[in-house]
């Protein structure tokens, strides 16, 4: 005789969830009892986690600070940043008029393709309105806004009117479905330098260069770039990829991981004195 067979996925889920938590905590233990249970897997884990975070997070808890916006000034000619637009390879530009607290536009790349036909091109003709946003802008509000209006961009002003950064809709889906289950993604502790059993260490990219120098003995100078991952940032000269590594002081700096527009992580492997 046959076993029976088993219940539907959906259904075994929704008898899991008859429990009818009674707070968030009892929710995810829930979820997480799902996932043991193979009645979710780890991509559809870590999406519904993401979910629920987004609906608590802030644009200042994800937005590209305002000195790592890669920005387009209106008074250059279009032979002078189109090479900057090829090597950064954004589809969308903040564009300024001699200040980045003077965001006059936004430029989308695919409109340069004007200037290779006709020949002519003017920068402000081609803009398209920037959207100003606060930083205490919820990000579920921020992706409903970015869905109605369309728009793929928006400049985080501070409670004086300047310009403290910009989020797209890539950097809210990223905390949705970014890279679930990556083994060097330690978001989620509260310590910035963590050493590993290989020992090296992981350090996440937001880490103030004075605690940097204070945990491997270095003299960084922060008088520039307030965290290493700035500093690593203007080393390079442009966004290095994953593996990517310099040597600085006797360190050697990898990339762990990073996006189309910031280094999130680094590990830190600290070099043998040359004999």
């Amino acid at each position: 005789m046959d076993e029976p067979s088993k219940a539907s996925w959906l259904h075994r889920l929704s008898a899991l969830l008859m429990r009818e938590p009674e707070d968030r905590e009892q929710l995810v233990a829930l979820l997480h009892s799902a996932y043991e249970r193979n009645l979710l897997d780890a991509d559809a884990l870590g999406m519904i986690e993401g979910v629920m975070q987004v609906s608590e997070m802030q644009v200042r808890d994800i937005m590209i600070p305002r000195p790592q916006m890669d920005v387009i000034d209106v008074n250059d000619p279009p032979e002078k940043f189109i090479p900057f637009v090829i090597e950064t390879a954004h589809s969308r530009f903040p564009v300024i008029d001699g200040d980045k607290d003077n965001v006059i536009g936004i430029l989308l790349a695919k409109d340069l393709l004007r200037h290779y036909a006709d020949g002519e091109f003017d920068t402000r003709e081609m803009l398209r309105p920037a959207v100003f946003i606060p930083k205490s802008k919820r990000l579920n509000v921020l992706l409903k806004d970015f869905r109605s209006n369309r728009n793929h961009i928006a400049i985080v002003v501070d409670e004086y009117g300047g310009v403290a950064g910009l989020v797209s809709i890539e950097d809210v889906l990223e905390q949705i479905v970014g890279e679930i289950e990556d083994e060097f993604d330690f978001d989620e502790t509260e310590d910035n330098i963590i050493a590993d059993s290989s020992g090296h260490y992981r350090v996440k990219a937001v880490t103030e260069i004075a605690d940097f120098n204070e945990a491997f003995g270095t003299h960084l100078s922060d008088q520039h770039y307030d965290t290493i991952g700035g500093l690593v940032l203007s080393r390079f000269g442009r966004l290095p990829k994953r593996g990517e590594h310099i040597q600085v002081e006797g360190l050697k700096i990898q990339v762990l991981r990073a996006d189309s527009r910031r280094i999130h992580s680094l590990l830190i492997e600290k070099l043998k004195p040359a004999e």
